[in-house]
């Protein structure tokens, strides 16, 4: 398999950040693209600022559609460009960017692999959000296997482009990167999981978050239904003999 490789950063206002997350990515990646998911004057203003300088190829989407969305039309536009292998980096700025060469090495080395950051929590995490990821991996073990996805939800990953296009993903939203991982499990695409440290920025370095528990907290749980239950379903006809295994 051939490894033409880009970075895909996907932002919604994260004008303080986006910036020093492109420089990082191009520093190792000679091809960038930033999708600004319809975010509002200032991050629409720095992303502009991006592309007129030449540093990313910006595609701006008129309406807020969710990260899967902006995701989505990353790999669209690296398709489009002959690309491999997307790199997504999330723009916030809190993972550790000198991590990109040993992502960049594993996928090289293993070109059919998703490659998969889990986090090394520093002390500004919040506990909300530890426990939080504590029960996704709960309903992800049960859905993929225990030890085969370490962390769903860190947006830091490469991802083998014809297999990601593939793979059925409903989510649009923070349940993408979810979704998208356990898909690729199921479609038997190899996972290396490696770490990256990660540290939650104040807002007065930029740092912002739009998680909203309600919402996103629904959202997750709708998403685990339908996966627990398509694969509760899958396991069935299985069991009788009404599909064959792959």
């Amino acid at each position: 398999m051939s490894f033409r490789p880009c970075a895909i950063v996907p932002t919604y206002d994260n004008p303080m950040t986006i910036r020093s997350v492109v420089t990082a990515a191009q520093s190792h990646l000679s091809d960038v693209i930033v999708v600004d998911d319809g975010s509002g004057g200032a991050g629409r203003d720095a992303c502009a600022q991006i592309a007129s300088e030449g540093l990313a190829l910006v595609r701006h989407r008129e309406c807020n559609g969710g990260k899967g969305a902006a995701v989505r039309t990353g790999f669209e536009l690296a398709q489009e460009r002959g690309f491999t292998h997307a790199f997504q980096i999330d723009a916030d700025g809190q993972h550790a960017l000198e991590r990109i060469p040993e992502f960049l090495a594993a996928a090289r080395e293993h070109p059919e692999a998703l490659i998969l950051g889990y986090p090394e929590f520093d002390a500004s995490a919040p506990r909300s959000r530890r426990v939080a990821r504590k029960i996704t991996n709960f309903w992800v073990n049960l859905e993929v296997g225990r030890g085969v996805i370490y962390d769903a939800m860190v947006g830091f990953r490469v991802y083998p482009l014809a297999a990601a296009a593939q793979v059925p993903v409903r989510g649009r939203r923070m349940d993408f990167d979810i979704e998208i991982a356990v898909r690729l499990a199921w479609a038997k695409v190899p996972i290396i999981n490696l770490p990256v440290a990660v540290r939650y920025l104040s807002a007065d370095e930029g740092g912002v978050s739009h998680f909203r528990n309600l919402r996103d907290n629904l959202r997750f749980a709708w998403l685990h239904s339908r996966l627990c239950s398509l694969k509760a379903t899958l396991f069935f006809l299985r069991l009788f003999g009404l599909r064959r295994r792959t």
